[in-house]
């Protein structure tokens, strides 16, 4: 005991360095890191002039509601609500899509035995090496034949299926025990029963990491979304927030307000599913 003690003292203040040394890179980069989000906040409070001076202010010189509840206001636009819901169905719909659809697929992968599976699977994987952009059209041409374009099944069911959920499920129920099942298999229960009532209440964690990350890609989704709705009542927020940026003027005040109504959300959804994100990850990424 009194060896172990003094090879603790011995070893307590390099311990005690890197700690802080550690604790102290971590704190900048986190301010680093912030400060986008504190200049964005910053601005929504600007007038428009005072936001396009330059060189730029830091705190307003003048603070002002306009960016918020203004003509042009996020909070009293008549289409920004809309966006808003738009936005909020879409990413709830296919992240609803993705939890069952993904699961689904993922527990085949793990747990059934059938001819090519390996190769199915391998080529699953092989769809996230291909860039999103090059789905681009095959996708838009696909929607424009079933009459799904400006439809809100057009920004909801091409995406409720991703080979990166299918993985992310497939890792963590081949972490599982087999013995469970095998139990329940006993008592009378049926694949789908085993699937339903055994694997994926236990998989709350990875449901968790896979919900989190597939709300925050919708809900921020771009991309797709600028083809497919057209109109402004189909817009979602980030394609809606373009159309307060003209060929000579950006209303940045606007956009930053709206910027920040965006990331609220997936900021609060992080606050209180954190401990399961990390749970998630950690459980699904070790075996393969």
């Amino acid at each position: 005991m009194a060896y172990s003690i003094g090879v603790k003292r011995a070893r307590g203040p390099w311990a005690v360095s890197k700690e802080a040394l550690f604790y102290i890179v971590l704190i900048g980069y986190s301010i680093i890191t912030a400060i986008p989000f504190l200049w964005g906040i910053l601005t929504s409070f600007k007038s428009l002039p005072e936001s396009a001076k330059s060189p730029p202010t830091g705190i307003p010189l003048h603070w002002t509601l306009s960016a918020w509840t203004g003509q042009y206001g996020v909070l009293t636009s008549g289409n920004f609500p809309r966006w808003f819901v738009n936005s909020l169905f879409v990413a709830a719909v296919v992240c609803i899509g993705n939890l069952f659809f993904d699961s689904l697929a993922g527990y085949a992968f793990a747990r059934l035995r059938f001819p090519g599976r390996n190769f199915l699977f391998f080529l699953v994987l092989g769809t996230m090496m291909v860039p999103a952009a090059m789905t681009l059209l095959p996708v838009y041409v696909i929607l424009t034949k079933m009459g799904w374009i400006n439809t809100y099944q057009g920004l909801t069911v091409p995406f409720m299926v991703s080979a990166f959920g299918i993985f992310l499920m497939r890792q963590f129920f081949m972490s599982l025990p087999v013995e469970l099942e095998e139990a329940a298999r006993v008592d009378g229960l049926g694949r789908f029963g085993i699937y339903w009532r055994i694997a994926l209440p236990l998989a709350k964690p990875a449901l968790a990491t896979l919900g989190i990350l597939q709300f925050q890609g919708n809900w921020d989704s771009f991309l797709m979304p600028s083809f497919i709705a057209n109109t402004n009542n189909m817009l979602t927020l980030p394609v809606g927030l373009q159309h307060y940026s003209f060929q000579f003027t950006t209303f940045w005040p606007e956009v930053m307000a709206g910027s920040m109504i965006v990331i609220i959300p997936i900021l609060i959804m992080y606050i209180f599913a954190q401990r399961f994100f990390i749970e998630g990850i950690a459980s699904s990424g070790v075996k393969g």
